[in-house]
């Protein structure tokens, strides 16, 4: 009877803990249960904002040549096909380029279609466009080329893609090698996890899930550990994941989620962005070769690198494709065709480090100005941006050939010569380019963080009081002569460049050769406050100290200070900050941003004309004749060089009608470079300028400015014919009210419709005698002023 009673309790206590148990693990399914549902309906993965360059627009008349459209379809991973029946191919014909575009969505409803484009080309520009999809505006894009990303901590980057834009080899390709029960099974596969089991059980090989859906559960919700107890709660979170969701929902998000390789720091998850990592191509244009070479990097990335493991890689394609010739999806002669392919990976991984790490850290600082790191790093947002990665290759270029060739002629003083470029348009204050270093980026971006002294480059902002004020035009004849000036206790002598006086020279002439005592001179008229209420207008946020050696440059500032600057002269008068992002979008489509134009007046447009007569003269007789002679001449560019003390820095910033570009040379340490402005910076800057497609400087002439003829010597009307005239602009209230006896008979009246020259050889300091370059040590400054004549007269 004891004994009876004893069994009846051990069987209640042993129900009793089957119940417990039960229970505990109902409790335990739907913490599970819980987690998967949490994570699988909420934000999946963390997707990095993505970086894009502007879009190339095609239209009639862009200004694009077949050399620049051919660069950037090759970087967009366009071929070159015998025909387009493909997107992201392309066909040469003559004067013709045909083109299968792929389309793109830039949000808010904004897309471009996938259609056929037929581009004709004349003189370095689309002369005629033919598309299949029409717009009303006759414009098309192409899709904007990847630039870079904004990374999550954990180093994860992957392009999301839908399961409808799968090409349908590569799911059979992955069925048929990884899963050939997959739409029968439901989460395990009973005999996989038996093997798996037994194998960790004995001692071999350790084994993983067998079923796509465990992989997925192992890659998404789970640590990387071999236990049984992990290996246990994949098999049951299989189980509810097969419950719940679809086998297209479990699939898209696998395709999505396998990691597939490693770049560098990052790790490649999802086909999307392995398709571009190993081929350089979107997902779609893969032929079946590389979709089944994708598929084997599933049993190991590492192992099958193909760069540096081809042989092996191949194998385990070639393994791929009999999987599927062996289940049918392949016929023999579409696996005969397959196989025979080569590997077909590009050289080097497509997604490396940026190749415009100077432009890309410029985006960098000013999204994160504006938004927190979290939405950078996770919300999969879209960045536009404004630049030309065509140009920005170029120039890129241009400069570390330049900067090589300066080096070769002093080697010794200019082994580590740095420098940096900046590229802008004037009429929207959008960045075309930058280049912070000569070398590899290292996180300091000269364009932004170089903050040294400018020289000369802000003799300008003298300039122009005087011009405002009405007392002088650039015929004026202004003292460059000796001065001391007394400041803090101190006395200042500022010197020329190569030392000596010019005496009274035309104020055009202090300009365009730099005179430092002229400037001086000048400067101290309208005084130091004047001067820098000019550069803070103009854009300059650094520290400008309240002394008189700030005329001559003794200020520092970073290049792309110096850019806006400039800015305000190319544009007529008018500021618009320098921009690198164009909109933002976040992963839905919708724009956040947008970046608009912010325009502000900074000089009156009339005085703007008048000093921008005065840098082209800079550039047509002075400091920056070099590049007058190299580049075209109508296209009538201005600019300013700039030498500091010692020859420290050497500088160039200067425009044309489309584009600003500002260029600074030196050496980090700050030592001698030997380099003015005019032999060092000068050169870079003509050569960048080469890689541009440039339109001529073409201000529209205000009504309250006339060109007229002035006598030299007394500041009186002249005429053409006449000695010392010289045909400069004016401001109509300052017009002189008497003439020279030589002008006298034929002199009329001062007419406010009057305009510029038609040809700039009609400048009657084309034929200055005994005219100087940029004061340098090889030079000898002139004992005289030199003799201003008219056109009417030569040399």
């Amino acid at each position: 009877m004891k004994s009876q009673r004893g069994l009846s309790f051990f069987l209640v206590i042993f129900l009793i803990l089957i119940i417990v148990g039960c229970i505990a693990i109902g409790f335990y399914l739907v913490r599970l249960d819980n987690v998967i549902r949490t994570k699988f309906e909420g934000q999946r993965w963390d997707i990095p904002a993505k970086v894009y360059a502007r879009p190339l627009e095609i239209y009639n008349q862009a200004p694009v040549s077949e050399v620049n459209l051919i660069q950037e379809l090759n970087m967009l991973g366009y071929h070159k096909a015998e025909n387009y029946e493909h997107p992201g191919s392309f066909v040469l014909k003559g004067n013709n380029v045909l083109i299968h575009t792929r389309g793109f969505d830039f949000g808010d409803n904004s897309t471009e279609p996938e259609q056929v484009l037929d581009l004709k080309f004349a003189q370095d520009e689309i002369v005629d466009v033919k598309t299949t999809k029409p717009t009303e505006t006759g414009m098309t894009r192409l899709e904007p080329l990847l630039i870079g990303g904004i990374y999550p901590q954990h180093n994860e980057d992957r392009v999301l893609i839908k399961l409808k834009d799968v090409p349908q080899p590569l799911i059979d390709a992955l069925i048929s090698t990884e899963d050939r029960d997959f739409y029968s099974h439901h989460g395990i596969s009973v005999r996989g996890t038996a093997r798996a089991v037994f194998s960790n059980i004995t001692g071999g090989r350790r084994q993983g899930g067998s079923t796509l859906t465990q992989q997925l559960v192992k890659n998404f919700f789970l640590s990387p550990e071999q236990t049984y107890k992990r290996k246990i709660n994949e098999a049951l979170m299989a189980i509810l994941l097969e419950m719940h969701y679809s086998k297209s929902e479990i699939l898209e998000a696998y395709l999505n989620e396998v990691h597939l390789g490693q770049n560098g720091n990052y790790s490649i998850n999802g086909y999307g962005l392995a398709s571009q990592f190993y081929f350089g191509l979107p997902l779609r244009e893969l032929n079946i070769a590389q979709q089944a070479f994708l598929v084997g990097l599933v049993q190991g990335p590492s192992l099958y690198n193909p760069w540096r493991n081809p042989e092996r890689a191949k194998e385990r394609r070639d393994v791929v494709l009999n999987n599927m010739l062996t289940t049918g999806y392949l016929s023999q002669q579409q696996y005969d065709k397959e196989i025979a392919r080569p590997l077909g990976v590009i050289e080097k991984p497509s997604l490396g480090p940026t190749r415009f790490p100077d432009f890309m850290d410029i985006v960098r600082r000013q999204l994160r100005a504006e938004y927190q790191d979290s939405d950078l790093t996770n919300q999969g947002l879209r960045i536009f941006t404004t630049l030309d990665p065509v140009a920005q290759t170029n120039i890129q270029n241009a400069f570390k050939d330049s900067i090589e060739n300066l080096t070769k002629r002093n080697p010794r003083a200019l082994n580590d010569l740095q420098g940096a470029v900046l590229i802008q348009r004037p009429d929207n204050g959008e960045l075309v380019a930058a280049v912070g270093s000569s070398q590899d980026f290292t996180g300091f971006n000269r364009t932004i963080d170089a903050k040294r002294q400018v020289g000369s480059l802000l003799k300008p902002a003298i300039y122009i009081n005087a011009i405002e004020s009405g007392r002088y035009n650039w015929a004026s004849l202004i003292q460059d002569t000796y001065i001391s000036i007394g400041s803090n206790g101190k006395t200042w002598t500022p010197k020329n460049y190569g030392g000596g006086e010019h005496g009274m020279v035309p104020m055009v002439q202090a300009l365009e050769h730099s005179y430092n005592l002229a400037a001086v001179r000048m400067g101290q008229e309208f005084g130091v406050s004047a001067f820098t209420n000019n550069l803070r207008k103009f854009g300059v946020t650094s520290d400008i100290p309240p002394y008189p050696s700030t005329f001559l440059g003794a200020v520092n500032m970073s290049p792309m200070e110096v850019l806006s600057i400039y800015g305000n002269f190319a544009t007529g008068g008018f500021k618009y900050p320098t921009k690198s992002i164009r909109a933002v979008v976040d992963q839905n489509g919708k724009v956040l941003d947008r970046y608009s134009l912010n325009v502000q007046q900074t000089i009156d447009p009339a005085a703007a004309y008048v000093l921008n007569y005065g840098l082209q003269q800079v550039m047509h007789s002075g400091t920056g004749q070099a590049a007058y002679r190299s580049l075209p001449n109508n296209l009538n560019l201005a600019g300013k060089s700039g030498t500091t003390n010692d020859a420290r820095d050497s500088w160039f910033a200067g425009y044309s009608g489309n584009y600003v570009a500002v260029v600074w040379l030196g050496l980090d340490n700050n030592k001698v470079i030997g380099l003015t402005g005019s032999s060092g910076a000068l050169p870079v800057w003509t050569n960048v300028m080469k890689q541009l497609h440039q339109q001529p400087v073409n201000l529209t002439q205000p009504d309250d400015v006339q060109w007229q003829w002035i006598d030299v010597p007394t500041g009186n009307l002249s005429a053409q014919g006449c000695s010392n005239a010289m045909y400069i602009p004016l401001l109509a209230g300052h017009v002189p009210t008497q003439s020279t006896p030589c002008a006298m008979p034929n002199q009329p009246m001062p007419d406010n419709n009057a305009s510029a020259p038609a040809t700039s050889s009609d400048d009657p300091l084309e034929n200055l005698i005994n005219q100087t370059t940029e004061s340098h040590p090889n030079n000898t400054a002139p004992s005289a002023p030199p003799q201003v004549i008219s056109s009417g007269s030569s040399n």
